[in-house]
């Protein structure tokens, strides 16, 4: 669980210096230098993901399960589910009408995809992981309507079809095969 732990931190912890620290973030690109900035930013996240994915194969198999879901809660993180890769798409493509109605859809793709990921896996390490991130897009949301984070101007309709269209064959995929070959696990279960 310790290499899950470090994984969150560094990823969630680079992730979180505009939330709790934005002067620090702001002095530190200035001092550094935008492409320096980003690089470092960049090579911290990519070290806490590798982590976070290692440690969490590692933690998974072996993780004390502190609920168990119904079956019927994993159909429902599967309907979730089809809205995480919407609003992912959302804010993938060009702006159409959904991105400024959902204004962040970034942050909505991971809260959903939290909140779907808890209803069905009752384990300490799932816990710990999506729980993680769903804390963190809560606190970035609030941070970024402080903020005032700009929100995408509305565009083309065709932009949300392209984004609606891409989700469903994206979320096809992971049903059908993705979701198990990646992460070792069968999104819908039989029983």
């Amino acid at each position: 669980m310790l290499v899950l732990i470090l994984g969150l931190i560094l990823f969630l912890g680079i992730h979180s210096v505009r939330i709790f620290a934005p002067e620090w973030a702001g002095a530190r690109e200035k001092s550094m230098g935008e492409g320096p900035w980003k690089g470092t930013y960049s090579l911290v996240s990519a070290i806490g993901l590798v982590l976070i994915i290692w440690g969490y194969s590692l933690a998974w198999p072996v993780a004390p399960v502190i609920y168990e879901p119904p079956v019927w809660m994993k159909h429902l993180t599967a309907l979730l589910m089809l809205f995480a890769f919407i609003a992912i798409m959302v804010y993938t493509v060009p702006a159409g009408r959904l991105k400024p109605m959902l204004k962040h859809p970034m942050l909505v793709a991971v809260k959903i995809w939290a909140v779907a990921h808890l209803l069905a896996n009752g384990d300490l390490a799932s816990i710990l992981l999506f729980g993680s991130f769903l804390v963190w897009a809560v606190l970035d949301r609030i941070s970024v309507k402080r903020r005032g984070a700009a929100i995408a101007a509305a565009g083309p309709v065709r932009n949300d079809l392209i984004a609606v269209a891409a989700a469903l064959v994206l979320y096809g995929l992971f049903v059908w095969r993705l979701h198990l070959w990646l992460f070792g696990a069968v999104p819908l279960p039989v029983a």
